[in-house]
C-alpha cells in the first residue's frame, strides 16, 4: 500500500467521523452521514478501501453514540464492509443504479434483520424507517458526490482494489 492510499484512507474515515458526529434525529437512535464517504472510498479507491471505512465508519458513530447496542456494533461494522465492498463492485463495473439501490434495500431491510432474532419484531420494524431514510441520504449523496471527485483521483489509483 503506497503512502498516497494511505493517506487516502485516512482523509476518508476522517470524513466518516465528521459524518458519524453530524445526526438527524429518527424513530429509533439518529441517522448519521458516517456511510457517504465509505461509498465514496469505495467508488475512487476501490471495493477493499470502501469497506474499511465502512466498518471503521459505523464503529466511530457507535462511539459518538455511546454504543447503544453494545458489542452488536461489531456485526453492523461487519454488514456495513459487506455492503460498501458491494457497492463497490458494482460501481466499478459501471451498474451505477444498481449499486444504489441495493445497497440501500440491503442496507434498510438484510443488515437488520439479525435483529429480530438478537432482539425482537418490534425493534425491526421501528429501526427500517430510519435505516431507509439514512441510507437513501448517504447513497445520493454519495452518488452525486462521486463523478465531481473523480476528476481528482489518477486513473492509476482507481483502477487499484486495496485488499483486506
Amino acid at each position: 500500500m503506497t503512502s498516497r492510499m494511505l493517506s487516502l484512507l485516512a482523509l476518508f474515515s476522517a470524513l466518516s467521523a465528521v459524518g458519524a458526529a453530524v445526526k438527524i434525529p429518527a424513530i429509533v437512535g439518529s441517522v448519521a452521514f458516517d456511510v457517504f464517504p465509505a461509498l465514496l472510498a469505495a467508488a475512487l479507491l476501490g471495493s477493499g478501501a470502501g469497506a474499511m471505512v465502512g466498518a471503521l465508519g459505523h464503529l466511530l458513530s457507535a462511539l459518538i453514540a455511546g454504543f447503544p447496542l453494545g458489542p452488536m456494533h461489531v456485526l453492523i461494522a461487519i454488514e456495513m464492509a459487506i455492503l460498501v465492498y458491494i457497492f463497490g463492485v458494482l460501481y466499478k463495473k459501471n451498474k451505477k443504479g444498481t449499486a444504489g439501490i441495493l445497497f440501500i434495500l440491503a442496507n434498510a431491510f438484510a443488515a437488520p434483520l439479525p435483529f429480530i432474532i438478537l432482539m425482537n419484531k418490534a425493534f425491526y420494524a421501528a429501526v427500517v424507517p430510519s435505516l431507509l431514510i439514512g441510507s437513501i441520504i448517504n447513497t445520493v449523496i454519495a452518488l452525486i458526490a462521486i463523478p465531481r471527485l473523480k476528476a481528482f483521483f489518477k486513473q492509476d489509483l482507481m483502477n487499484k482494489d486495496v485488499r483486506l
